[in-house]
Parts: C-alpha cells; structure tokens; sequence
C-alpha cells in the first residue's frame, strides 16, 4: 500500500497578461478559521504551514450582495464537502474492521 504523504501545492501563471494562484491543499495538517462581527467585514482563512488563503468582502469593502451570494456558496461548498468525508471515512472504517475480521477467521 503506497503511503499518502500530505501537501499544500501552490501554483502561480501568467496568461495574456492575467496572473493566476491556485492553492491546493491536501493535509489535515490544516485550521479554518472566520473573523468579523460587531461591524467588522469578514474573513474566512484556510492555512497551513505552506500557505494560507483569505477571502474577504469586495474590494476590502461593504459587504454587497454577491459577497452574500459568494458566502452561501462556500457553505454549500463545505458541506458537501463534509458529507462526501464523513462517508468515505465511515466506508473505509467498515472496509478495514472487515479486513481485519477475515485475518482473524
């Protein structure tokens, strides 16, 4: 069985004069952490050792309707996300205990 070492991996490109990032990371060697409240504009931060990736409302500014918009995605986003975890490791878990069940028969 091959080992799965985690990773942040981070890109940067240039293409007809527009610059782009993209921040994978593959660790739960990782903290989500959101900032704001009491009339202060948010923050969502995703870091690791390697990197960290901050969203924020438009231009630093008031928060606007697709700031709104952008937020009910990233939840949507999550929870997915979560569910797919929690089912593959629940999956996986049954997997192993009936492995290790057929060694002991």
């Amino acid at each position: 069985m091959s080992e799965h070492k985690p990773y942040t991996y981070v890109t940067a490109s240039i293409r007809e004069g527009i610059t782009r990032l993209d921040v994978s990371f593959c660790t739960s060697d990782m903290s989500a952490k959101a900032f704001g409240g009491g009339g202060e504009r948010p923050f969502l931060t995703l870091s690791s050792t390697e990197a960290q990736m901050t969203v924020t409302t438009t231009g630093g500014g008031p928060v606007t309707e697709r700031d709104v918009t952008l937020a009910r995605e990233i939840f949507t986003a999550a929870a997915r996300y979560l569910a797919d975890c929690e089912r593959l490791h629940t999956e996986q878990f049954a997997d192993s205990d009936q492995a290790e069940q057929g060694k002991a028969a």
